[in-house]
């Protein structure tokens, strides 16, 4: 009887694999039987819990390692080899990059590039996958927005924001993801890297814990179910294409799979035209669903805050055959079940007292941005104005 050749075990290497995209990513290659390295600083809250909850799913190659270190990610490199690296480390709110720009900098430009220097030099036949934002596009002033049913919709993009929209930036966090993205899609144009850049808009869903700083659909669904009051910057009709975290990990394992097709190119990864919900449609299902008000704030507009952004997202299925699968209705629904399921987590990750010890938030903490953290610009003041 002939002898099978035993099958190699494909390696992964997901950098930023505590935080809420890394893990439900790293989650998934080790169900499919991948070897998953992981890579983070465990400097954002919740991410030692996250990285509990990966590791309770089987065996995990954890390294704590900050992106800006090049010894430490050449170090690592000269070890180890990979078949793919996700990167989704780095610096990854707008409010943040406003405080300290140089952090924010060194950590999305140059951890980027300590990390595409290491697979140019030592394992350049791996697919780079990087997880770029659609920040980089800017504030958008010059693409018309009208008001329809309620919310602000583009005027005359139908299918959405497409690849070929010039990058403009409007933050110090855009300009980084910005200048990341481009050395991303260079290294694979000078160098015959095999990168790939997603621009990602908007994703919500399981492991959510950065609260101010990552998204403000699971924010207005916890402080919702913490009893806390949300404050809402502007009229609330500002409108984005919503992407539930399993379609976005389905893009990735896709990519692997056309990896010679997506080599050099930049995708939007998005929920598409068939996935816009605004501010006051989360409210107003929070409302309905949940079966008490919500406790509502209101404040000025931010500065550079995007009335809509919807991700025409045809070139991705053109090319990899990815669409999101998840509407917006079953996303929240299963969002809201396990945010319900897991009070006490936040609770805890957050330092939010229980019920029995409930105390006013104080102003200027992560009650009054979550809004504008996921999205938008952080003046230097706003107080709140609760009705």
């Amino acid at each position: 009887m002939r002898e099978m050749q035993k099958r190699r075990v494909p390696r992964v290497l997901v950098t930023g694999g505590a935080g809420f995209i890394g893990v439900n990513a790293a989650r998934r290659f080790l169900q499919d039987g991948w070897d998953v390295f992981v890579w983070d600083n465990l400097s954002r809250p919740g991410s030692e819990s996250n990285l509990q909850w990966l590791q309770s799913f089987g065996p995990v190659h954890f390294s704590k390692i900050d992106i800006r270190d090049e010894e430490a990610v050449t170090g690592h490199f000269q070890r180890e080899r990979y078949d793919l690296v996700l990167h989704c480390a780095g610096q990854v709110a707008v409010s943040a990059s406003l405080k300290n720009p140089r952090y924010d900098l060194e950590n999305n430009v140059l951890g980027t590039f300590n990390l595409l220097e290491a697979v140019r030099l030592f394992c350049p036949e791996a697919l780079f996958i990087f997880a770029s934002t659609n920040k980089v596009y800017g504030n958008l002033e010059g693409v018309p927005a009208v008001e329809r049913n309620g919310r602000y919709e583009w005027a005359d993009l139908p299918q959405g924001l497409p690849e070929s929209q010039p990058l403009d930036f409007f933050s110090p966090y855009a300009c980084s993801k910005g200048a990341a993205d481009q050395y991303v899609r260079d290294y694979s144009r000078v160098y015959g890297l095999t990168t790939v850049c997603f621009r990602q808009s908007c994703v919500y869903g399981y492991r959510q814990l950065g609260l101010e700083e990552q998204g403000w659909v699971v924010w207005f669904l916890i402080a919702h179910a913490l009893c806390r009051p949300i404050t809402i910057f502007g009229d609330g009709k500002q409108t984005r294409d919503l992407l539930f975290i399993d379609d976005l990990i389905d893009a990735y394992c896709l990519a692997w799979q056309k990896r010679d097709k997506v080599a050099g190119q930049v995708y939007n990864i998005g929920g598409g035209p068939q996935n816009l919900f605004s501010v006051n449609q989360l409210i107003h299902w929070l409302e309905t669903e949940g079966g008490t008000p919500v406790e509502i704030g209101f404040a000025p507009p931010r500065r550079g805050d995007q009335k809509v952004f919807v991700a025409d997202v045809r070139k991705a299925f053109d090319d990899f055959g990815w669409r999101p699968s998840c509407s917006t209705e079953q996303g929240i629904r299963k969002l809201h079940r396990w945010v319900n399921a897991n009070v006490e987590l936040f609770r805890k990750v957050v330092g939010v007292p229980s019920a029995q010890e409930s105390v006013p938030p104080p102003e200027s903490t992560l009650f009054e941005i979550a809004w504008a953290s996921a999205d938008t610009q952080i003046p230097a003041s706003g107080k709140r104005q609760t009705h």
